[in-house]
């Protein structure tokens, strides 16, 4: 594993949409190996593939509950429920924080590292991380909308 360097503001790959996976090989799970690894070694509790300069659809997300880190390959919100208005922050805006709305509940279909579906229901700050990482996927340009 390694870390990665992250994409910051002004990047012009972090305002890009990311491509789906096709194949999950070698470099896929290399891949997601090092976003985790980067991301525990900034302090960070989701990263997209993008963030660190692949334009693929893959994301993790570790929120610190005791469950093991999510991997997710082409992630798509199917459903939302409620909102919430929360503060976040970014790796890829370091120092910057602001005031976003996200949804209080969604539900996401993705791959896992296997190659498996799986749908999630999140809620609350697992909710908000993912949909953060998302937007990234979807090509977010600043801080108020990643």
């Amino acid at each position: 594993m390694a870390i990665r360097i992250i994409r910051e503001e002004g990047d012009e790959i972090l305002k890009k949409k990311s491509k789906e996976v096709d194949i999950i090989d070698e470099k896929i799970i290399t891949l997601i190996n090092d976003m985790l690894e980067t991301m525990y070694k900034y302090n960070g509790v989701g990263l997209a593939a993008v963030q660190v300069g692949i334009l693929k659809k893959i994301c993790v997300i570790d929120i610190d509950d005791g469950e093991p880190p999510l991997k997710l390959i082409n992630p798509i919100i199917t459903k939302e429920k409620g909102q919430q208005e929360v503060e976040e922050g970014c790796l890829s805006f370091p120092n910057k924080y602001a005031k976003v709305i996200r949804p209080k509940e969604i539900t996401v279909e993705a791959l896992n590292e296997n190659g498996n579906r799986i749908k999630i229901i999140a809620k609350d700050l697992l909710a908000q991380a993912i949909s953060h990482e998302i937007d990234h996927l979807n090509g977010a340009r600043d801080i108020r909308n990643c």
